[in-house]
């Protein structure tokens, strides 16, 4: 096979017709025969691309020829066979994802240091910092002599690693950014500068530049690169080194010796138990839940637009009908006040109160500067696998947004930890109802599981704390529900109502006069546990809405320095989407329902 030469090449400038030019580029490299990845923004291009000499210098004469990419730099280096399996031209927001506003490098980058002058610092050894703003797989097989390693799962953590791993006496020393070919650079040299980093330097070229200037002295190793050589040494020459399929760790001869090398499978680094493995994947996903809620979301000024749809029910009603027949915690003059002041809407203009509404309409409420009602933030990943996810939900924690409520809430933290994914939960808890929620990973998932919970084939225990001593160990409620909400939202027993059963087994009579109990309802009605045993004369011990003399409170809600309301979603058992195998989850029991010393026989 005849030579085949890669080039990796980038440029930031601002690009429009991205769709034309991702058709022109593919039709391109095609025709030539070039394999590997372009990537297009509206910042600039990104490419890695393999083919013989001839089609690569036919594609760069057609590239450099458009105006905006004449003065395209392109590092080279050899291989004897295709690195790359397939041509892509994708479309992305960032070229390199880094995810911090106002970092633009078609308008501003830091300073350059060449190879050459960069080597002549080091000879002499002058008092630099070598940042690498690498990912740690990266790091592991080669870097400059005594460069600073942040801790790097991928590049959009820098910012956070600048801010927690780097001394605060450090911004007034010299720093020298690098990376392997000086485009990560371009982004990291003047964020770093923007935080307060004095006499920052990105190294032009990165390693690859480098290796081609100055060989390998000051660098111990190799360097990682993004196509099948997986690295390169100093004379950028193919190594030995591979990568992991599982877990993208580099490996050398000795790992590939290793027992627990299975080649596309497992590594030294990734082969686990499967017990084991989740043991990992759970503790990582909690981790980052603390980082991504504390402090929380809603604690941060922003505009909420919360939008309000009209059910049909609600066709032809003024707006101020519609509002106060919502039953929320704002009072009929308070939506007027809201409507006065322009901040209830309709197709983005400010509607009276008397405006006439349709069903169908999507009205919008909008609060500037809103901050929300704290919350628990102690959410938990207790299961997750390829198909669902099992959460371990504080309280109070509302579950959807609502009310006053919206990057506060279950679903809000839900998709902060899962970005890439639609994440849905199959049921409903209320906010000061803690316990077991599922969800799906993916809409097809999310047909199987969902209509298992509709459908009442879903055994659900929950544990409640109730102040009264039922005469029966066993006993049970079928008092019908109303549809439509009362006081804040609650509901009311009524005799044409949606039709709801609890069952109720006494777990512990304890000698305050409280009872614990296992609660088993066969139907999923709104706050159906907590208004049957209302009903039944035995509140819940910290319920806010559902009082012991039958009436309703006027509030949803608690705050996390209230009492708890002992409600607790204690067990879960359904047929797994995934396997189709009966699966059951627990959820630790809350303090208030261990087991009491105050118990009586």
């Amino acid at each position: 096979m005849s030579e085949i030469v890669n080039i990796a090449a980038y440029k930031f400038v601002t690009l429009d017709r991205l769709s034309e030019r991702r058709t022109e580029l593919l039709q391109l490299c095609e025709r030539l025969g070039l394999r590997g990845t372009i990537l297009l923004a509206p910042e600039g291009i990104n490419s890695f691309l393999a083919a013989s000499r001839e089609a690569i210098d036919e594609y760069l004469k057609t590239l450099r020829g458009r105006p905006e990419f004449a003065d395209l730099e392109v590092k080279e280096s050899l291989a004897d066979r295709q690195p790359f399996n397939r041509m892509l031209v994708r479309i992305k927001k960032e070229i390199i994802a880094f995810g911090v506003p106002g970092i633009d490098p078609s308008k501003y980058s830091s300073p350059r240091v060449t190879p050459r002058e960069l080597k002549r610092w080091l000879d002499e050894g002058r008092d630099i910092k070598l940042v690498d703003t690498r990912n740690d797989y990266e790091y592991a097989i080669g870097t400059f002599d005594n460069a600073i390693r942040l801790e790097l799962e991928e590049f959009r953590d820098f910012p956070r690693a600048v801010a927690e791993q780097l001394p605060e006496s450090m911004k007034k020393q010299t720093v020298v950014t690098f990376c392997t070919g000086g485009i990560r650079c371009e982004k990291a040299a003047p964020f770093m500068e923007s935080v307060g980093f004095e006499d920052v330097y990105q190294l032009e070229g990165g390693i690859l530049k480098y290796f081609e200037d100055c060989g390998g002295e000051h660098y111990r190793g190799e360097c990682f690169v993004f196509d099948q050589r997986v690295g390169v040494d100093p004379g950028l020459r193919e190594t030995e080194t591979t990568q992991c399929y599982a877990c993208q760790a580099v490996l050398t001869c000795e790992d590939r010796e290793s027992p627990a090398y299975v080649a596309g499978r497992s590594c030294p680094y990734c082969h686990r138990t499967p017990a084991e493995s989740i043991r990992a994947l759970l503790a990582k996903r909690n981790a980052e839940l603390v980082r991504l809620i504390n402090p929380l979301p809603g604690s941060i000024p922003y505009e909420n637009r919360r939008p309000l749809h009209v059910p049909e029910r609600f066709d032809r009603m003024s707006v101020i009908e519609f509002l106060d027949a919502l039953k929320t915690v704002s009072s009929r003059e308070g939506w007027l006040s809201e409507c006065a002041a322009g901040r209830v809407r309709f197709n983005g203009r400010a509607v009276d109160a008397d405006f006439p509404l349709r069903s169908g309409m999507r009205l919008e409420h909008v609060t500037p500067e809103a901050t929300e009602p704290a919350v628990s933030p102690d959410l938990r990943v207790l299961y997750e696998d390829d198909a669902i996810v099992v959460l371990d939900k504080p309280a109070p924690l509302p579950m959807h947004p609502c009310g006053r409520f919206n990057r506060n809430s279950l679903q809000h933290f839900v998709e902060l930890l899962y970005p890439k994914l639609k994440v849905r939960p199959a049921h409903r808890l209320d906010a000061n109802t803690s316990g077991l929620v599922v969800c799906s990973k993916a809409r097809s998932v999310a047909r199987n599981l969902q209509p298992q919970f509709e459908q009442g084939n879903v055994e659900k225990t929950y544990l409640a704390l109730v102040r009264a001593a039922p005469v029966e160990d066993e006993f049970e409620c079928a008092a019908a529900i109303s549809r439509d909400p009362a006081m804040a939202g609650g509901r009311v027993i009524v005799e044409d109502g949606l039709p709801a059963r609890t069952r109720f087994r006494v777990r512990e009579r304890r000698a305050d006069g409280t009872t614990l109990l296992e609660v088993r309802p066969s139907t999923g009605r709104t706050n159906q546990i907590r208004l049957h045993l209302q009903h039944l004369g035995m509140p819940i011990v910290g319920d806010p809405l559902y009082l012991a003399d039958g009436e309703l409170g006027r509030t949803q809600t608690l705050t996390p320095e209230d009492p708890p309301m002992c409600l607790h979603a204690f067990a879960l058992e359904f047929t797994h989407p995934g396997t189709l195998e009966p699966t059951r989850f627990e959820s630790p029991p809350p303090a208030w329902a261990a087991s009491s010393e105050r118990a009586t026989a």
